[in-house]
């Protein structure tokens, strides 16, 4: 990953450099982490914000990519904890609580290519079961969960990205872990 983090660093500041093709690169190559991120960041009732706040989140990164400093954080870190602000300040100009459990659209997509109906409606509810166990995380807790699984953050990284200590990351992440087995215990497994 290094030589990926290196690569991200070089193709932003090959655009600062103007370099018309670099940043369409480096969209290409984390628009759909990023999205993911902000869309499981937001929780099912706020999923029509996600497509919003990924286009702020973009424009942040060329305006602020002369500002980038490979020296303090990868360009990975540095996506995510723009992307992190920008729905906690979403959150604030809709004066939303960020905690709260609703079905969500994205776990009935799940492809599901069981051999037969009444397993791929376990699945599927299985699928349910998880998407609203993580919603139902307190905001934080959910942040460093996705950023570990879906953005592929170290602890260090999280850490970087939300601000606070490497400990207090993994604590989070260790209490989202705890409280998604938790309330996944009685939930069948496939």
């Amino acid at each position: 990953m290094a030589a990926e983090s290196d690569d991200d660093a070089d193709l932003l500041r090959a655009h600062v450099a103007g370099d018309p093709h670099a940043f369409a690169r480096l969209y290409d190559r984390w628009d759909q982490p990023c999205f993911r991120f902000i869309r499981r960041l937001l929780g099912p009732a706020q999923a029509d914000a996600a497509e919003d706040l990924h286009q702020e989140t973009w424009i942040a990164v060329s305006r602020g990519a002369a500002g980038f400093d490979p020296a303090r954080a990868g360009f990975r870190t540095w996506l995510f904890t723009i992307a992190r602000r920008k729905v906690l300040d979403h959150f604030r100009r809709q004066k939303v609580v960020p905690l709260g459990v609703g079905d969500d659209d994205a776990a009935m997509m799940v492809p599901d290519p069981g051999p037969s109906p009444a397993w791929q409606v376990e699945t599927r509810e299985l699928a349910q079961s998880i998407v609203g166990a993580v919603d139902a995380l307190p905001l934080e807790q959910r942040g460093a969960l996705v950023m570990f699984t879906q953005g592929g953050l170290s602890l260090e990284e999280i850490a970087q990205a939300t601000g606070v200590a490497v400990e207090t990351a993994k604590s989070r992440l260790r209490y989202a872990r705890a409280r998604l087995r938790a309330a996944l215990s009685g939930v069948a497994h496939v």
